[in-house]
């Protein structure tokens, strides 16, 4: 039996902080988490304040494509 979509699909959430310094080479690296979410619950891009070990504080980590 062929299943369709998964209704939970796993996610990639990444330092947005990170990401901008990135081009100015200020942070050593990007902080990413991944993580669960419902597809049915959550439809748009997921953004949870998580902590980030090169920013040394809490920012908001974004969903990233694959």
């Amino acid at each position: 039996m062929a299943k369709g979509k998964d209704v939970r699909v796993t996610i990639i959430l990444e330092c947005t902080n990170c990401v901008r310094n990135d081009i100015k080479k200020e942070s050593p690296g990007i902080s990413r988490y991944i993580t669960q979410k419902n597809r049915h619950n959550t439809p748009s891009r997921l953004e949870l304040r998580k902590f980030c070990p090169y920013c040394y504080k809490h920012t908001i980590h974004g969903e990233i494509k694959k």
